[in-house]
Protein backbone atom coordinates (compact mmCIF):
# COMPACT_ATOMS: atom_id res chain seq x y z
CA UNK A 1 0.00 0.00 0.00
CA UNK A 2 1.33 3.85 -0.95
CA UNK A 3 2.77 5.47 1.75
CA UNK A 4 1.25 8.41 0.07
CA UNK A 5 -2.16 9.27 -0.61
CA UNK A 6 -3.41 12.67 -2.41
CA UNK A 7 -6.70 14.05 -1.41
CA UNK A 8 -8.82 16.39 -3.35
CA UNK A 9 -11.39 18.92 -1.29
CA UNK A 10 -13.67 20.43 -3.30
CA UNK A 11 -15.57 23.71 -1.62
CA UNK A 12 -12.35 24.29 0.14
CA UNK A 13 -13.17 27.56 1.41
CA UNK A 14 -16.17 26.92 2.93
CA UNK A 15 -16.97 25.94 6.73
CA UNK A 16 -17.15 22.06 6.79
CA UNK A 17 -13.89 22.43 4.98
CA UNK A 18 -12.32 25.02 7.21
CA UNK A 19 -12.96 22.32 9.93
CA UNK A 20 -12.24 19.46 7.82
CA UNK A 21 -8.76 19.74 6.22
CA UNK A 22 -6.37 20.29 8.46
CA UNK A 23 -7.71 17.25 10.36
CA UNK A 24 -6.81 15.18 7.11
CA UNK A 25 -3.35 15.59 8.24
CA UNK A 26 -2.58 15.88 11.45
CA UNK A 27 -2.03 11.39 11.44
CA UNK A 28 -5.09 9.98 12.61
CA UNK A 29 -7.53 9.69 9.61
CA UNK A 30 -4.72 8.27 7.05
CA UNK A 31 -2.23 6.88 10.05
CA UNK A 32 1.32 7.68 9.05
CA UNK A 33 0.86 7.88 5.40
CA UNK A 34 2.22 11.66 3.89
CA UNK A 35 -0.90 13.31 2.76
CA UNK A 36 -1.10 15.54 -0.32
CA UNK A 37 -3.88 18.09 -0.54
CA UNK A 38 -5.11 19.58 -3.65
CA UNK A 39 -8.20 22.38 -2.91
CA UNK A 40 -10.58 23.47 -4.95
CA UNK A 41 -12.24 26.11 -5.09
CA UNK A 42 -14.96 28.48 -7.62
CA UNK A 43 -13.29 31.23 -9.42
CA UNK A 44 -14.73 33.92 -7.44
CA UNK A 45 -13.65 32.73 -3.95
CA UNK A 46 -10.30 30.95 -5.37
CA UNK A 47 -7.77 33.28 -3.72
CA UNK A 48 -9.22 32.73 -0.42
CA UNK A 49 -7.08 29.27 -0.18
CA UNK A 50 -3.82 31.14 0.44
CA UNK A 51 -4.79 32.01 3.60
CA UNK A 52 -5.63 28.73 3.99
CA UNK A 53 -2.73 27.18 3.18
CA UNK A 54 -0.93 29.81 5.30
CA UNK A 55 -2.24 28.27 8.26
CA UNK A 56 -1.45 25.08 7.18
CA UNK A 57 1.86 25.72 7.00
CA UNK A 58 2.11 27.78 10.14
CA UNK A 59 0.40 24.52 12.14
CA UNK A 60 3.29 22.00 10.91
CA UNK A 61 1.54 18.66 10.29
CA UNK A 62 4.38 16.47 10.26
CA UNK A 63 1.77 14.24 8.34
CA UNK A 64 1.59 17.03 5.72
CA UNK A 65 2.91 16.70 1.81
CA UNK A 66 2.70 19.25 -1.01
CA UNK A 67 -0.37 21.60 -1.07
CA UNK A 68 -2.04 23.10 -4.13
CA UNK A 69 -5.21 25.34 -4.32
CA UNK A 70 -6.89 25.65 -8.10
CA UNK A 71 -9.96 26.33 -9.45
CA UNK A 72 -9.23 23.57 -12.23
CA UNK A 73 -11.08 20.61 -10.80
CA UNK A 74 -9.92 18.49 -13.72
CA UNK A 75 -6.18 19.43 -12.99
CA UNK A 76 -6.71 18.69 -9.19
CA UNK A 77 -8.35 15.38 -10.18
CA UNK A 78 -5.36 14.02 -11.85
CA UNK A 79 -4.07 10.94 -9.84
CA UNK A 80 -6.12 11.35 -6.46
CA UNK A 81 -6.77 8.89 -4.39
CA UNK A 82 -9.28 10.26 -2.22
CA UNK A 83 -12.10 12.98 -3.51
CA UNK A 84 -14.34 14.89 -1.00
CA UNK A 85 -16.62 16.50 -2.50
CA UNK A 86 -18.45 19.17 0.07
CA UNK A 87 -18.57 22.17 -2.78
CA UNK A 88 -22.13 22.42 -3.62
CA UNK A 89 -25.10 24.73 -4.51
CA UNK A 90 -26.71 25.00 -0.58
CA UNK A 91 -30.63 25.65 0.07
CA UNK A 92 -31.20 28.82 0.88
CA UNK A 93 -29.03 31.00 -0.89
CA UNK A 94 -29.88 33.25 -4.04
CA UNK A 95 -28.46 31.27 -7.32
CA UNK A 96 -29.78 33.36 -10.55
CA UNK A 97 -32.16 35.89 -8.79
CA UNK A 98 -33.87 33.27 -7.05
CA UNK A 99 -33.58 31.81 -3.53
CA UNK A 100 -33.15 28.09 -3.50
CA UNK A 101 -35.58 26.65 -1.50
CA UNK A 102 -36.98 22.96 -2.58
CA UNK A 103 -34.52 19.55 -2.91
CA UNK A 104 -35.44 19.79 -7.19
CA UNK A 105 -34.23 22.80 -7.49
CA UNK A 106 -31.11 21.71 -5.61
CA UNK A 107 -31.11 18.56 -8.28
CA UNK A 108 -31.19 20.64 -11.12
CA UNK A 109 -28.48 23.18 -10.11
CA UNK A 110 -25.90 20.71 -8.69
CA UNK A 111 -26.74 17.97 -11.15
CA UNK A 112 -24.23 19.88 -13.95
CA UNK A 113 -21.58 20.33 -11.38
CA UNK A 114 -21.48 16.48 -10.78
CA UNK A 115 -21.65 15.24 -14.25
CA UNK A 116 -18.60 17.61 -14.75
CA UNK A 117 -16.66 16.49 -12.36
CA UNK A 118 -17.37 12.77 -12.38
CA UNK A 119 -16.65 12.63 -15.98
CA UNK A 120 -12.90 14.27 -14.55
CA UNK A 121 -12.72 11.59 -11.72
CA UNK A 122 -13.14 9.08 -14.11
CA UNK A 123 -10.72 9.80 -16.72
CA UNK A 124 -8.02 11.29 -13.92
CA UNK A 125 -8.60 9.65 -10.68
CA UNK A 126 -6.75 6.25 -9.47
CA UNK A 127 -8.67 3.52 -10.57
CA UNK A 128 -9.03 2.36 -6.97
CA UNK A 129 -10.30 6.06 -6.07
CA UNK A 130 -12.78 6.68 -3.35
CA UNK A 131 -15.17 9.49 -3.55
CA UNK A 132 -17.61 11.01 -0.46
CA UNK A 133 -19.98 13.11 -1.44
CA UNK A 134 -20.93 15.79 1.48
CA UNK A 135 -22.80 17.93 -1.07
CA UNK A 136 -26.59 17.90 -1.01
CA UNK A 137 -28.82 16.14 -2.24
CA UNK A 138 -26.07 13.94 -1.19
CA UNK A 139 -27.34 10.52 -3.02
CA UNK A 140 -28.32 11.72 -6.05
CA UNK A 141 -25.41 13.69 -6.64
CA UNK A 142 -22.98 11.03 -5.87
CA UNK A 143 -25.52 8.93 -8.70
CA UNK A 144 -24.60 11.29 -11.35
CA UNK A 145 -21.01 11.75 -10.51
CA UNK A 146 -20.64 7.86 -10.55
CA UNK A 147 -22.70 7.36 -13.72
CA UNK A 148 -20.44 10.10 -15.64
CA UNK A 149 -17.31 8.95 -14.36
CA UNK A 150 -17.82 5.35 -16.49
CA UNK A 151 -15.42 3.68 -14.02
CA UNK A 152 -16.83 0.92 -11.64
CA UNK A 153 -13.65 0.48 -10.10
CA UNK A 154 -14.33 3.62 -8.12
CA UNK A 155 -16.27 3.70 -5.16
CA UNK A 156 -18.54 6.59 -5.13
CA UNK A 157 -20.21 7.08 -1.50
CA UNK A 158 -22.79 9.69 -0.27
CA UNK A 159 -22.00 10.51 3.13
CA UNK A 160 -24.94 9.51 5.82
CA UNK A 161 -22.26 8.86 8.57
CA UNK A 162 -23.18 12.64 9.82
CA UNK A 163 -26.98 11.23 10.39
CA UNK A 164 -25.69 7.89 12.29
CA UNK A 165 -23.54 10.09 14.73
CA UNK A 166 -26.82 12.00 15.30
CA UNK A 167 -28.63 9.04 15.99
CA UNK A 168 -26.06 8.05 18.46
CA UNK A 169 -26.17 11.04 19.94
CA UNK A 170 -30.06 10.54 20.99
CA UNK A 171 -29.98 7.25 21.93
CA UNK A 172 -27.11 8.14 24.01
CA UNK A 173 -28.76 10.27 26.03
CA UNK A 174 -31.66 7.98 26.26
CA UNK A 175 -29.67 5.30 27.50
CA UNK A 176 -28.03 7.43 29.66
CA UNK A 177 -24.70 5.79 28.12
CA UNK A 178 -21.91 6.98 26.18
CA UNK A 179 -21.64 7.81 22.73
CA UNK A 180 -19.31 5.58 21.56
CA UNK A 181 -20.96 2.68 23.26
CA UNK A 182 -23.70 2.80 20.54
CA UNK A 183 -22.58 0.89 17.36
CA UNK A 184 -23.43 -0.30 14.25
CA UNK A 185 -26.10 2.79 13.91
CA UNK A 186 -27.32 2.47 9.59
CA UNK A 187 -29.25 4.79 7.98
CA UNK A 188 -30.82 3.36 5.68
CA UNK A 189 -31.93 5.14 1.80
CA UNK A 190 -31.77 8.77 1.30
CA UNK A 191 -29.77 11.66 3.42
CA UNK A 192 -32.68 13.18 3.76
CA UNK A 193 -35.87 13.56 6.59
CA UNK A 194 -37.13 10.28 4.84
CA UNK A 195 -34.10 8.41 6.31
CA UNK A 196 -34.25 5.29 8.33
CA UNK A 197 -32.07 5.08 11.42
CA UNK A 198 -31.79 1.57 12.64
CA UNK A 199 -32.35 1.44 16.53
CA UNK A 200 -33.19 -2.14 16.02
CA UNK A 201 -29.98 -3.07 14.68
CA UNK A 202 -27.61 -0.94 16.47
CA UNK A 203 -25.75 -2.45 19.66
CA UNK A 204 -26.22 -0.69 22.77
CA UNK A 205 -23.91 -1.08 25.51
CA UNK A 206 -23.32 -4.53 23.85
CA UNK A 207 -26.99 -5.39 23.51
CA UNK A 208 -29.56 -5.33 20.51
CA UNK A 209 -30.91 -2.10 19.80
CA UNK A 210 -34.55 -3.77 20.05
CA UNK A 211 -33.80 -5.58 23.37
CA UNK A 212 -32.42 -1.84 24.68
CA UNK A 213 -34.92 0.06 23.45
CA UNK A 214 -37.77 -1.78 23.91
CA UNK A 215 -39.84 0.97 23.15
CA UNK A 216 -41.18 1.96 19.18
CA UNK A 217 -43.56 4.44 20.33
CA UNK A 218 -40.37 6.60 21.68
CA UNK A 219 -38.70 5.48 18.12
CA UNK A 220 -42.01 6.66 16.10
CA UNK A 221 -42.58 9.44 18.32
CA UNK A 222 -39.46 11.15 18.94
CA UNK A 223 -36.30 9.19 17.75
CA UNK A 224 -37.21 9.75 14.34
CA UNK A 225 -38.14 13.00 14.11
CA UNK A 226 -35.38 14.00 16.25
CA UNK A 227 -32.67 12.39 14.12
CA UNK A 228 -34.60 13.13 10.56
CA UNK A 229 -34.99 16.50 11.24
CA UNK A 230 -31.40 17.20 12.59
CA UNK A 231 -30.22 19.19 9.87
CA UNK A 232 -33.08 21.91 9.90
CA UNK A 233 -33.03 22.60 13.43
CA UNK A 234 -29.06 23.05 13.26
CA UNK A 235 -29.62 25.90 10.86
CA UNK A 236 -32.90 27.19 12.55
CA UNK A 237 -30.44 27.47 15.67
CA UNK A 238 -27.12 29.12 14.00
CA UNK A 239 -28.36 30.50 10.81
CA UNK A 240 -25.97 28.23 8.83
CA UNK A 241 -26.14 24.40 8.35
CA UNK A 242 -23.83 22.07 10.22
CA UNK A 243 -20.34 22.58 9.61
CA UNK A 244 -17.98 21.23 12.66
CA UNK A 245 -20.29 18.19 12.74
CA UNK A 246 -20.07 17.13 9.16
CA UNK A 247 -16.59 17.41 8.69
CA UNK A 248 -16.15 15.19 11.55
CA UNK A 249 -18.70 13.03 9.67
CA UNK A 250 -16.42 12.67 6.77
CA UNK A 251 -13.67 12.06 8.33
CA UNK A 252 -14.65 9.30 10.85
CA UNK A 253 -15.96 7.93 6.91
CA UNK A 254 -12.64 7.80 5.92
CA UNK A 255 -11.23 6.20 9.05
CA UNK A 256 -13.50 3.54 8.02
CA UNK A 257 -12.88 2.68 5.00
CA UNK A 258 -9.37 3.14 5.15
CA UNK A 259 -9.41 0.26 8.57
CA UNK A 260 -10.74 -3.18 8.34
CA UNK A 261 -13.97 -3.48 9.34
CA UNK A 262 -14.17 -5.33 13.07
CA UNK A 263 -16.23 -8.67 13.30
CA UNK A 264 -19.55 -8.15 13.53
CA UNK A 265 -19.50 -4.60 13.47
CA UNK A 266 -20.79 -2.09 10.25
CA UNK A 267 -20.70 1.40 9.28
CA UNK A 268 -23.00 3.95 7.26
CA UNK A 269 -22.33 4.89 4.18
CA UNK A 270 -24.45 5.12 0.62
CA UNK A 271 -23.29 3.30 -1.99
CA UNK A 272 -24.53 2.14 -5.39
CA UNK A 273 -27.14 -0.69 -5.02
CA UNK A 274 -26.68 -4.09 -6.68
CA UNK A 275 -30.12 -5.14 -5.63
CA UNK A 276 -29.32 -5.83 -1.79
CA UNK A 277 -32.26 -5.53 0.29
CA UNK A 278 -34.53 -5.41 -2.49
CA UNK A 279 -33.43 -2.00 -3.24
CA UNK A 280 -33.36 -1.23 -6.72
CA UNK A 281 -30.10 -1.45 -8.82
CA UNK A 282 -28.02 1.72 -8.90
CA UNK A 283 -30.04 4.19 -6.34
CA UNK A 284 -27.14 5.34 -3.83
CA UNK A 285 -28.18 4.17 -1.06
CA UNK A 286 -27.61 4.14 2.98
CA UNK A 287 -26.73 0.55 3.69
CA UNK A 288 -24.35 -1.06 6.33
CA UNK A 289 -21.09 -1.52 5.25
CA UNK A 290 -17.48 -3.33 6.00
CA UNK A 291 -14.19 -2.74 5.14
CA UNK A 292 -12.19 -5.88 4.30
CA UNK A 293 -9.04 -6.74 4.49
CA UNK A 294 -7.90 -6.02 0.96
CA UNK A 295 -9.18 -2.44 1.64
CA UNK A 296 -12.36 -3.07 -0.63
CA UNK A 297 -15.81 -2.00 0.76
CA UNK A 298 -18.79 -4.34 0.80
CA UNK A 299 -22.31 -3.96 1.60
CA UNK A 300 -22.52 -6.40 5.15
CA UNK A 301 -26.12 -8.78 3.54
CA UNK A 302 -27.09 -10.18 7.08
CA UNK A 303 -28.87 -7.83 9.23
CA UNK A 304 -32.88 -8.67 9.57
CA UNK A 305 -35.06 -5.59 8.89
CA UNK A 306 -38.63 -5.99 10.58
CA UNK A 307 -41.88 -4.98 8.84
CA UNK A 308 -41.52 -1.41 10.44
CA UNK A 309 -37.65 -1.63 9.32
CA UNK A 310 -39.19 -2.34 5.60
CA UNK A 311 -42.25 0.11 5.50
CA UNK A 312 -40.14 2.96 6.68
CA UNK A 313 -36.74 2.07 4.12
CA UNK A 314 -39.28 1.79 1.20
CA UNK A 315 -40.53 5.43 1.62
CA UNK A 316 -36.73 6.28 1.00
CA UNK A 317 -36.46 3.83 -1.53
CA UNK A 318 -39.17 5.95 -3.45
CA UNK A 319 -37.67 9.26 -2.69
CA UNK A 320 -34.32 7.95 -4.13
CA UNK A 321 -35.78 6.74 -7.22
CA UNK A 322 -37.59 9.85 -7.94
CA UNK A 323 -34.65 11.36 -7.91
CA UNK A 324 -33.04 8.98 -10.18
CA UNK A 325 -36.24 10.04 -12.19
CA UNK A 326 -35.57 13.78 -11.68
CA UNK A 327 -32.29 13.23 -13.38
CA UNK A 328 -32.40 11.18 -15.81
CA UNK A 329 -31.86 13.97 -18.48
CA UNK A 330 -28.20 13.77 -17.24
CA UNK A 331 -27.74 10.28 -17.37
CA UNK A 332 -25.82 8.17 -20.32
Amino acid sequence: MSSRVKVVVTGAAGQIAYSLIPRLVDGRTFGDKTVDLCLVEIPQVVSKLKGLVMELEDSYFPNMGEVTFTDNFEEASKDGDWFLLVGSIPRGIVYEGKKIEERSDLLKINGGIFVNQGKAIGENGKDDAKILVVGNPANTNALIGKNASGKDSQLWMAMTMLDSSRAKSVIAKKKDTNVDDVKNMIIWGNHSPTMYPDVENAMIDGVLGISSINDMQWVEDEFLPAVQQRGKAVIDARGASSATSAAKAALDTIIACENETEDGNCFSAAVASDGAYDVPEGLICGYPLMTLSDGSVEIKRDLFLSDYAKEKFQISIDELSSEREAVKHLMK
